[in-house]
């Protein structure tokens, strides 16, 4: 071995073989390509949009990109101790940019569906390319004054629908992506805590946040093997089982009032079902496999999974029947007045149904206590043992990203939604300009509570995992079968007749509702002051806890 690294000595030297020198040409040419295609756009094509948008504007973002990253790879030596010491900071800057652009793109379209064509002359003779209704004349007319002329063809494309919906499958794509990513490395923090250890703290510097995207890519370069008696085209297609499901759920899933692919009136329909999909790839990949250990997972997946189907399913009739619709943005409209309007806390049935849901939900995830399909201490691996690089990490991204949305169908149903603790009506007499609605998406209602919501739902998850032991399958089916499913009947029955009760115009059963609803309010507000507090009193103790277990080895730790 003639050269060895190790993390405390300094790693040697790597060129740059002369990048920053090409990415600098390469956007000088496109440029001057740009400016070429600028002259014959406007000579010989009468300044069609989608000529300036393929052959101008694309050039120039694309130029403007390369000479970012020359001048990054250039003077890496000066800001790269700034940007691992700033890690922090830039990771939250970059939580809070990523909601801005969210909001700001969706208040551009907005403006180009309402403001612009009511503003413009929509002549009918003067449509433009794929029967665009503004011309960019139009376009530069109802325009503010602020805006400058050149900037129309950036604008011309918002006014198609299509647009729109490759933007926001591209930013659903996006989130889909870095949710599992996030997790993953978050699980790894969340269990060496727990342990009494670090966790990730090497790759990419601050708390290894590099882990997942360096595990990913040793993932995808691993061989991928297909066992020689395994059955070669479900082998290949479970893996797709799960992902395509799990991507498809978040079509549906509302982020706010318009922060949702597609309003779907009976999205909680649609969401169950492709969830369910899920078992169908566990229980094909046990079987193609052709090992005893994966038939095994894919036997209890498939007990485990439909079994608790049942009663999950029914735990979320009860929000269903409070509101009297399968929308779900419509059930999280209903949760508009902040915390005691919330439906966890309407009667004592949905209270306890959101219990129930959440303990039928981690058997839906394959979570702990729940996770007999893997269990790697007694089937090595379960349904995944014979899978390896490219095709194990589906299974995991689609696991991650089902948990979101378990969470997200959590805070959606019961949990208010997309609205804050406050009631909404506060913000009504900011009136409806730009930054009043940026002010009241940030208090009031917003995709940042719902995602805000669901991190934390995500966080419990891992927190169980790695506290309570795995139970066993008699165990699992017994508290299916025998607690939850009778329980969960009891609940729509009772939830049902509280309804009932209330339609009635009795002024004593709706002063009984309102104290009802004031109590649970309160005991929740306990619970979600209560674990923070709890959790807050541990960091700070950590050391009198455990001993010498948590001496900081490293710095920032």
């Amino acid at each position: 071995m003639t050269q060895f690294s190790v993390p405390w000595l300094p790693r040697p030297e790597r060129g740059n073989y002369g990048f920053p020198a090409k990415a600098v040409v390469a956007a000088i040419v496109l440029l001057v390509v740009a400016a070429v295609f600028y002259w014959v756009t406007n000579t010989f094509l009468g300044g069609r949009p989608v000529a300036m948008l393929l052959l101008v504007a694309a050039p120039i973002l694309v130029a403007i990109m390369a000479a970012a990253a020359a001048f990054a790879v250039s003077t890496w030596r000066a800001w790269g101790p700034i940007l691992f010491k700033t890690a922090p900071f830039l990771l939250i800057g970059a939580v809070i940019a990523s909601c801005v652009c969210v909001w700001a793109a969706n208040a551009l379209f907005e403006w180009a569906r309402e403001d612009l064509v009511a503003a413009a002359a929509n002549d009918p003779g003067a449509t433009t390319w794929f029967n665009g209704p503004l011309t960019l004349d139009e376009i530069v007319s109802a325009s503010p004054a602020l805006l400058p002329a050149w900037i129309s063809p950036l604008i011309w494309p918002l006014q198609f629908p299509l647009f729109r919906d490759v933007v926001s499958m591209t930013t659903l794509i996006i989130f889909f992506t870095i949710v599992p990513v996030f997790v993953i490395w978050w699980e790894r923090k969340v269990a060496g805590r727990i342990q009494s250890r670090l966790g990730p703290m090497r790759v990419g510097g601050w708390h290894g946040w590099a882990q997942s995207p360096a595990d990913g890519i040793k993932l995808v370069l691993k061989e991928d093997l297909v066992p020689k008696e395994a059955d070669r085209i479900l082998f290949r297609l479970a893996p797709y089982f799960a992902i395509i499901p799990a991507a498809a759920a978040y079509m549906a899933l509302p982020f706010g009032v318009t922060y949702v692919f597609r309003d779907l009136d009976i999205a909680l329909v649609f969401i169950l079902a492709l969830l369910g999909i899920g078992v169908v790839a566990v229980i094909v990949a046990g079987w193609a496999s052709n090992n005893k250990w994966s038939i095994y997972g894919a036997m209890r997946e498939a007990c485990q999974m439909v079994s608790y189907e049942i009663p999950m399913g029914m735990a979320l009739l009860v929000p269903v029947l409070c509101v009297g619709s399968l929308s779900l943005r419509e059930i999280g409209e209903a949760q508009a007045e902040g915390w005691f309007s919330w439906l966890a806390f309407s009667n004592p049935f949905a209270f306890i149904a959101f219990v129930s849901y959440f303990i039928a939900s981690l058997a839906s995830c394959k979570r702990a206590p729940f996770d007999l399909p893997e269990a790697e201490s007694e089937l090595v691996a379960g349904f995944l043992t014979e899978y390896s690089g490219f095709r194990w990490a589906l299974f995991f991204f689609a696991e991650y990203a089902a948990m979101f949305v378990i969470c997200g169908l959590a805070v959606i149903l019961f949990l208010g939604g997309w609205h804050s603790p406050l009631p909404a009506s506060w913000g009504a007499a900011w009136g409806d300009g730009i930054l009043a609605r940026g002010l009241k998406g940030v208090l009031f209602s917003g995709p940042i509570w719902f995602v805000l919501k669901g991190t934390f739902f995500l966080y419990v998850q891992l927190w169980l995992r790695w506290t309570l032991p795995r139970i066993r399958i008699d165990q699992v089916l017994y508290a299916c079968i025998q607690v939850l499913l009778p329980l969960t009947m009891i609940l729509v029955l009772g939830s049902t007749l509280w309804v009932w009760a209330g339609m009635s115009e009795s002024g004593a059963w709706t002063v009984f509702d309102r104290i009802v609803t004031w109590v649970l309010g309160v005991v929740g507000m306990i619970f979600a002051l209560g674990l923070p507090a709890i959790a807050a009193y541990g960091f700070y103790h950590r050391r009198r806890l455990v001993g010498s277990l948590v001496i900081d080895p490293l710095p920032g730790s």
